[in-house]
Parts: structure tokens; C-alpha cells; sequence
């Protein structure tokens, strides 16, 4: 199995390691490679300026990072138009469908553009080439490309060595993306340019290029009629449009019936009754998350502690913590009912034999709706409980016990840079903790002043990172009587900030606790406001993770999701037509 990932950058370690393993495959499966042409890989991903094109490099690997095959695409914005640079399966392999995939991802992402044609080169398949095997190659890989209605560019000198005596000749490919428009010969000639200037500088010479250039006289462009009895692609769509729902179907194990506990099992159904209405998601199984990736976000004290008191805990029972020990907590208390303070916040979240089991089911869950953005999907949801942002690096609160939400965060991090914007209505006091000295994770966060508002000791608009952090936190606490009209102004605020940060994923900390009549929160917003705070974010034209946070207010919970989503979908949409 492998999945498709585009790569925008060199700046994650991940990224890196893909980046080292293309060039591999580079170096084997094109053996007359310049240097110059591997260094630069990493290079053109992060200077569309100096080489007048945005480079994106679509890798296929499997989970653990291997790389299948790749794809390189250069998108020339200010001709619009979209050129394949190489494409490519590892050695060894016998392929597996993965060229097939990464030229459809490619035209895919072409089509989303909406450019003028996709243009690439293809070797020579007539009787210059006198190496029977290499001419059987060059075959069938027209005969591929043939089978997408991708045609070589006929009457024209394009073919011709650059050099006396070079036998690696290619032809001009263009591929109109189902759509058959005509190819102008002002395009034509502009493209060719931009090709040779671009990507061939320093090797094609100034007069060759006009020469070239002046070779193509069509207007329209005539295409080479196809050869090989091919049969059309079938149509593929690899990237997803509907959301990716990923539900944590054990929450219901985790059920305090204490008088008051408004963090119940109905949340959820009511959530997913409503969304299943609006035919948007899909639903995904969700994967177990490595012991690791917590350990990256929760201290190992902590989450050894938090699972041998819950194993040791009878069924019925739910303990609440009564002492908290300060900078005496590591003084160890036989009675577990003391200790528990040792990493609480408050007086409110009981620990009991499956708070655990349901916390690790929530992290499973997030996790593997942040997978999704890495393989097919543009949106996706974890519809879970426990919530989790206001778990901290040490501590659990708030109902929460493990911060999903920052989960989903470190395992996307690793990838690209993350920006994490918090609108639930209680600050996320456990994301910003665990985040604060990072500046690779941006921390946003809309919420209700701690000066009346849990969990009352962070949240302040001071607090804005430490050391490499700085700047990363961005507090945006609201009165207690906020109108919608000031709140929906500061997420406009909350996204412009995200915006300058240029994040790689978004992750949106879905608290519906903001809602109208919500027993924890004191604002006024209603279905409609749900819709349009979806809109706003879903125009961020960014991969989005929506993981559930808060939200309590059961009549009107699962309406103000849907409606939530249905903006958000709608936000997307507007954004790509």
C-alpha cells in the first residue's frame, strides 16, 4: 500500500528524508543526471521566485516513509499553465499502478488549478532510435500517456538534439485535462519559451531558443494523431471532496453519571445523527497511534500513572482529585486518591477505571484524521471524546485527559508546519502549554477571558510563547457578554494571523460550547453564526483537521455541527470554483 503526499518544502525531517530518497532514485533510474539538477530539487520547493515557477513533488510512500515512485510538477502561474519536470517508480519495483496514480494526481491538481494544459516531455518513439529495447520503452510509455489524451506536438523542431550527437531526444507533450480546448500558437510559443528559459537556463542557448520557439507556426496546434490501440484511462478520483470522519466508537466505555458531568456519551450521537444527514463524510476506520508519538506531547510519568491508577480502579467508581500538592507533588502519597492531584488541574475530572481507555481512543482517532490529510483527503474530522485541549504536558483537566488535539499537531508536524486555532469557548490551556516553546506549531486561540472563564489561570492575551516560541501564541480572550458580530471579527483577525504564518495543515479545535444557552459558556451564537465561522475557515485554502473539542448543549449540539460543516464544505468550494 502506499499513499500520495505532496511536498511544498525541505524544512521537516520528513520532507528531507523523502527529498534524499527521490534524488536516489534519480541518481538510479537516470544515470546521465547533472548534480546540479538533484541539488536544486530541494532548492526550486522553497524559491519560486528565482526559478519563475512553484515547484510541488508528489511522493509515493507507505507509512513509515518509503518512497514507491514521485512525480515533480512546476506550476508557472503568470502563464498558467502546469509542466511535469519527471516521473518516476523506484528501481526494482514493478510499478503497482504507481505511475498511473501520480500522473492522475498530478492532472488532478492541473484541473484544480484551472490551467491552460499540462505540457511535459516524452522520448522519441520512431526510427531515430535504433536500440530495439530502448525503443520499445519509448513506446510504451507514449502508449501510456496516449491512453490520457496526452499527444506530442506536431511540425516542429522541439525533437532536435541541443547538441550535436545527443541521442536523448524528447517530444512535446501536451495534455489538455479532458477538456479538448484547442492549443493557440501564442500559448505554444509562450509555454516553449518559459520551458526553455526556465528550466533548461544555461544549457539551451539564447539563439537555439528562438530557433525552437519560431519552429512552432500552428495556430491551433496540431497534435500527433494517436498510434497504439490504447484503451482511454479510466477516470480516477484520487483526491477526495467529501470529509474524511473518523469517530471514536469506545467514548461510550467512558460514562460519569455524577449529577452535573456534562461531558456524556449522548454528545456524540447527537453530533453524528445531524452530520450523516448532509452526505459530506465518509468514514474512515482509525489506526492505533504509536506509544511514542504521546511521549512526544504528555510526560512518560504522567501517562504511566494515569493508566496503572485506571487499570486499578473498579468499574463504577470515579475518583476526584481533593489535594494538590504544589512543588511537593513528587512526594508519593500511598493513597491514590491524594496522588491523583499530583497531576490534575481541577476538582472536576474524575479519573475512573476507562477514562484512559477512551482518552487513548480519542488520540487514536485524531491521529489518524491528521493521516488522512497525507493521503487522499483535503478535509477531515475526529469526532471524539474525551475532549482534549486542555490536557497539558503533565496534567489533566477540563474533562480531558489526553490533548488530541496537540496529537494531531506533533504527528503533523513532522511534515510541515502546523497552525492550531482553538474556538472553543474555554482556552486551550493544555495545547498552548505543551506548544509554547515551538516555533513550528502556531497556538490560536478564540476564547472567553480567563478573568471569569475556566480554566481562569491562562489565556491572557500576554502570553505569547517563550524562547523559539515567541510570537507563536496568540491569546485572543473575548467579554463575557461578546456579540457575534465582535466574535466573527476576531476570527477574521485569528485567520489573518494563520494566514501570515503560512502553515502547511490547519487544525481547527472545534468547541461548540460557544452556542447559545451552552451550560459552561455565556455567548449567544446560533446555528446560522455555526455556518459562517464554518465558511470563514473552510476558504483557508489549506489541508483542515476539525478534532472535537467541547460543546454541551445537547438540543442543539448535532445542529450546530452540521451546520458548522456545511459552511465549511461551502467555504471550500468557493475557494476552488
Amino acid at each position: 500500500m502506499f499513499r500520495i503526499r505532496k511536498i511544498y518544502d525541505d524544512a521537516s525531517a520528513a520532507n528531507r528524508h523523502a527529498i534524499a530518497q527521490v534524488q536516489s532514485i534519480i541518481r538510479k533510474q537516470f544515470p546521465t543526471a547533472r548534480r546540479e539538477d538533484l541539488e536544486k530539487i530541494p532548492l526550486q520547493l522553497h524559491d519560486p521566485v528565482s526559478y519563475k515557477y512553484r515547484s510541488v513533488l508528489f511522493v509515493a510512500d507507505d507509512t513509515a516513509g518509503n518512497v514507491k515512485g514521485f512525480a515533480i510538477m512546476l506550476h508557472m502561474a503568470d502563464i498558467n499553465v502546469t509542466y511535469l519536470e519527471l516521473i518516476s517508480a523506484a528501481p526494482l519495483k514493478n510499478g503497482g499502478g504507481i505511475g498511473s496514480v501520480l500522473y492522475e494526481r498530478i492532472r488532478e491538481e492541473s484541473a484544480k488549478l484551472k490551467v491552460k494544459g499540462l505540457f511535459f516531455e516524452c522520448s522519441i518513439d520512431d526510427d531515430r532510435v535504433t536500440d530495439p529495447a530502448t525503443l520499445k520503452n519509448n513506446q510504451m510509455r507514449m502508449r501510456f500517456y496516449e491512453r490520457y489524451g496526452a499527444l506530442p506536438i506536431c511540425n516542429n523542431v522541439y525533437d532536435s538534439p541541443v547538441k550535436p550527437g545527443d541521442q536523448d531526444l524528447y517530444y512535446l507533450m501536451y495534455d489538455a485535462l479532458d477538456t479538448a480546448a484547442p492549443l493557440p500558437l501564442g500559448l505554444t510559443r509562450t509555454v516553449v519559451r518559459a520551458i526553455l528559459e526556465r528550466k533548461y537556463h544555461g544549457i539551451v542557448a539564447k539563439e537555439q531558443v528562438e530557433e525552437v520557439v519560431e519552429s512552432f507556426r500552428d495556430d491551433p496546434a496540431v497534435l500527433r494523431a494517436p498510434r497504439y490501440k490504447a484503451k482511454p484511462a479510466p477516470v480516477h478520483q484520487h483526491e477526495k471532496t467529501s470529509i474524511a470522519l473518523v469517530v471514536n466508537d469506545q467514548h461510550a466505555i467512558h460514562h460519569v453519571t455524577d449529577k452535573g458531568y456534562v461531558e456524556s456519551p449522548v454528545r456524540l450521537s447527537q453530533i453524528l445523527k445531524e452530520i450523516n444527514r448532509t452526505g459530506l463524510f465518509e468514514q474512515v476506520e482509525h489506526r492505533k497511534t504509536p506509544a511514542a508519538l504521546l511521549r512526544r506531547i504528555h510526560d512518560p510519568e504522567y501517562l504511566a500513572f494515569l493508566r496503572d491508577v485506571c487499570k486499578q480502579l473498579p468499574v463504577d467508581k470515579s475518583i476526584y482529585p481533593s489535594v494538590f500538592p504544589g512543588r511537593n507533588r513528587f512526594r508519593k502519597s500511598s493513597d491514590v486518591e491524594v496522588q491523583i492531584g499530583c497531576f490534575c488541574t481541577d476538582t472536576t475530572t474524575p479519573l475512573n477505571r476507562n477514562a484512559y481507555l477512551a482518552a487513548c481512543g480519542a488520540v487514536d482517532c485524531a491521529v489518524t484524521a491528521a493521516e488522512m490529510l497525507l493521503e487522499d483527503y483535503d478535509l477531515s474530522y475526529a469526532l471524539v471524546r474525551p475532549p482534549g485541549h486542555h490536557a497539558e504536558w503533565s496534567k489533566f483537566g477540563g474533562f480531558c485527559y489526553f490533548n488530541s488535539t496537540a496529537a494531531a499537531a506533533e504527528y503533523l508536524s513532522d511534515y510541515g508546519h502546523v497552525a492550531v486555532l482553538d474556538i472553543d469557548f474555554h482556552h486551550g490551556n493544555g495545547t498552548q502549554d505543551i506548544f509554547y516553546e515551538r516555533a513550528d506549531v502556531l497556538t490560536v486561540s478564540i476564547h472567553g477571558d480567563p478573568a471569569y472563564a475556566y480554566p481562569f489561570f491562562s489565556g491572557i492575551a500576554a502570553e505569547t510563547g517563550k524562547g523559539e516560541g515567541k510570537g507563536f501564541n496568540v491569546n485572543l480572550p473575548l467579554p463575557e457578554d461578546c456579540s457575534v458580530e465582535r466574535y466573527q471579527k476576531t476570527l477574521a483577525k485569528a485567520l489573518k494571523r494563520i494566514t501570515a504564518f503560512k502553515p502547511d495543515y490547519l487544525i481547527i479545535a472545534l468547541g461548540l460550547d460557544t452556542a447559545k444557552r451552552d451550560p459552561t459558556g455565556s455567548w449567544n451564537l446560533v446555528a446560522k453564526d455555526f455556518h459562517k465561522n464554518g465558511m470563514m475557515i473552510g476558504a483557508m485554502d489549506l489541508p483542515i483537521l476539525i478534532v472535537q473539542e467541547g460543546g454541551y448543549r445537547t438540543q442543539t449540539l448535532g445542529t450546530n455541527a452540521r451546520c458548522f460543516f456545511e459552511g465549511l464544505h461551502k467555504g471550500r468550494q468557493k475557494t476552488r470554483s
